[in-house]
């Protein structure tokens, strides 16, 4: 088995702790409208799924969609206020991407539309820290995970075989369709079980 030289990481709740009830609460404070209401009409439908898959293609175009659905005019630095709120940065497993850092190429990929993409700096500085120009949503790929050909384009773009890369992912599924597009995959469930599998391929 070719060494790993390549590994990609989801965020939300691998880096990051990730609290939608935060979000909802939030969305009902600024719109006044029942937060089940905003879960039903923002989340609910086929919207977020096609978003995280590239329709729509830019982040003003999924700001106006989201907008549109919230019933309420929301702009670029609430929405990302709101995303910032309702994360938390986890310090030991950034601190394991940090060392992961001097032995292979990084990357991040989470399942996510375009306006995310231009949010990170204000969401998420840490991935733009960890991950620089590699740190990616699914919809620049116009496929989302659990779909294979995600991580096979994520690893063509930077020039690795699936077979010398990693995938990191909290959701077993997401691990399975990186493992079937030839990865060497990890469900993570703590940072100690993360860091046991970095030293076990060598990689810390």
């Amino acid at each position: 088995m070719p060494d790993i030289r390549f590994v990609i990481f989801d965020m939300d709740q691998v880096l990051y702790d990730y609290d939608h009830q935060v979000r909802l609460r939030l969305l009902e404070e600024l719109t006044g409208r029942p937060a089940t209401e905003i879960d039903a009409a923002v989340w609910g439908g086929p919207y977020e799924a096609a978003a995280e898959a590239g329709s729509p293609d830019t982040a003003e175009g999924y700001l106006a969609q989201y907008a549109r659905l919230l019933g309420y005019p929301i702009d670029f630095d609430t929405w990302a206020d709101v995303r910032r709120q309702m994360m938390r940065a986890r310090p030991l497993v950034l601190a394991h991407v940090r060392r992961l850092k001097e032995r292979a190429d990084l990357a991040l990929l989470t399942n996510n539309g375009m306006m995310l993409k231009a949010a990170l700096p204000v969401c998420a500085p840490e991935t733009i820290e960890l991950f620089g120009e590699k740190a990616h949503v699914s919809a620049e790929f116009k496929a989302r995970k659990p779909d294979p050909v995600v991580y096979r384009r994520l690893c063509a773009k930077y020039g690795y075989e699936p077979e010398e890369s990693a995938f990191v992912d909290d959701n077993a599924a997401n691990v399975s369709g990186a493992e079937k597009a030839g990865l060497t995959g990890h469900v993570y469930t703590s940072d100690g079980a993360l860091l046991a599998f970095l030293q076990r391929h060598g990689l810390i």
